[in-house]
């Protein structure tokens, strides 16, 4: 189980995301419990990737607050990213680079202390030694996903920001990835905001799950609350549910989620 704290890792309020005349945010307030693995789910353009960018300091709100970790990301964003880490594998580190190089890099850029005890200690437990001269670029998707996931884990983060962790992999190397998350989360205490379209991920990783959709947060709860809700037996199902603007099967909410 996670390990819980009263205050909350990451609050988000009112918060609304203009580029011009579009509206990616549109007054989206949420918050994600301490030491818990929390999924935001949503279809293409429904504003997750806004909101991961805006919770990393990539991008200002244009009103609404972001606090994480206890600290407001409008004023004291500095304070506190070096205590958050994002891992995709839509992001490539360059791939020239060796294996240990680029983790040298990212490192430095955190200000690792011990970095090589620090680079030998994930690559044992990511089962990278064996790479760590390689280019990136030679290695395969689920390689790649390990060295991205060790990049994300060099600076112990306290918040650590998912995007489709396991997209591409095969069903074993998945597998991998999600039951090393779940260790790391339990023996760390750290908090998780994971974005995914892989709903049987999200019921094994997540606690709690907030569902987007045109840039609002149309619903939100734990996987069991949503199954009850809408009276399916899985996420998918619950995902097509919102993403295809069904009623909900329990509840007095229209059909924008309340």
């Amino acid at each position: 189980m996670a390990r819980l704290t009263l205050t909350p890792a990451i609050i988000v309020s009112h918060v609304v995301k203009r580029f011009g005349a579009l509206t990616a945010l549109d007054d989206v307030s949420f918050h994600v419990a301490t030491g818990s693995t929390t999924a935001l789910l949503g279809g293409n353009g429904a504003g997750k990737t806004t909101t991961l960018s805006i919770l990393l300091g990539l991008l200002t709100p244009t009103s609404g607050s972001v606090t994480v970790l206890g600290c407001d990301m409008l004023r004291q964003r500095y304070q506190v990213l070096g205590a958050v880490n994002f891992s995709s594998p839509y992001v490539d580190l360059p791939r020239r680079l060796t294996v240990a190089e680029n983790l040298k890099v990212y490192g430095r850029l955190y200000g690792v202390r011990d970095l090589k005890g620090r680079i030998a200690e994930l690559a044992h437990e990511l089962e990278l030694s064996k790479l760590l001269d390689r280019p990136t670029g030679d290695l395969s998707t689920g390689q790649r996903t390990r060295v991205t996931l060790a990049k994300a884990m060099l600076n112990r983060p306290r918040l650590l920001l998912l995007d489709e962790p396991t997209a591409s992999l095969d069903p074993d190397t998945a597998d991998w990835v999600r039951s090393y998350l779940e260790q790391w989360r339990a023996r760390t205490g750290a908090t998780v905001l994971l974005a995914s379209h892989n709903m049987a991920e999200v019921e094994r990783l997540c606690d709690r799950v907030l569902m987007m959709r045109g840039g609002r947060i149309v619903d939100q709860g734990t996987p069991r609350e949503l199954l009850d809700r809408y009276g399916r037996r899985t996420m998918e199902e619950v995902f097509l549910d919102i993403a295809r603007r069904r009623r909900r099967a329990i509840g007095a909410a229209d059909e924008e989620g309340g």
